[in-house]
């Protein structure tokens, strides 16, 4: 078999890989629009203050359903109008919304970054918070799950990367 046709027959290298520098690149641009759940949760369970604000993205009703504790609650749409009375330009933002099929927090993180504020996405929204186990609040209180077993370590430690 040709290398033409390995590379017909299988869609992953259909289009070769990057470079190695052009992927290094492009990782680490990556890792400054985005933050994991569990990077997220263990900065902000460290005590004292992590740096930065988590801001729920998403309408009151689902605010009311379950939020990250702490987090500020300014959906999208009101941005533009609100966020200089409830954030510090100096202080970065972390932005969520439901999960991974939703884009509010990209818009909301968007919209920040056009009024000037440092800002990333916290990758799986507001469902993978929930699914890894991480405590969460309610409009009765907070609340916490047993993590699911596909999406976080079974032993509620480090998964290592």
């Amino acid at each position: 078999m040709t290398t033409t046709d390995t590379l017909t027959v299988n869609p992953v290298l259909r289009v070769a890989p990057a470079a190695p520098a052009e992927a290094a690149a492009h990782f680490r641009a990556s890792l400054a629009f985005h933050a994991d759940v569990s990077d997220v949760a263990a900065a902000l369970g460290a005590g004292g203050d992590p740096g930065f604000v988590v801001l729920d993205s998403r309408s009151t009703a689902a605010w009311d359903q379950g939020h990250v504790p702490g987090a500020v609650h300014l959906p999208t749409a009101l941005i533009p109008e609100q966020a200089g009375q409830l954030l510090d330009r100096a202080v970065p933002v972390v932005t969520y919304c439901w999960g991974p099929g939703c884009n509010g927090a990209t818009r909301a993180a968007l919209v920040l970054a056009e009024l000037g504020y440092q800002v990333k996405e916290m990758l799986g929204g507001f469902e993978y918070w929930v699914r890894e186990g991480f405590e969460f609040e309610t409009w009765e209180g907070r609340e916490r799950r047993a993590a699911d077993p596909l999406t976080a370590p079974s032993d509620g430690g480090d998964c290592g990367c």
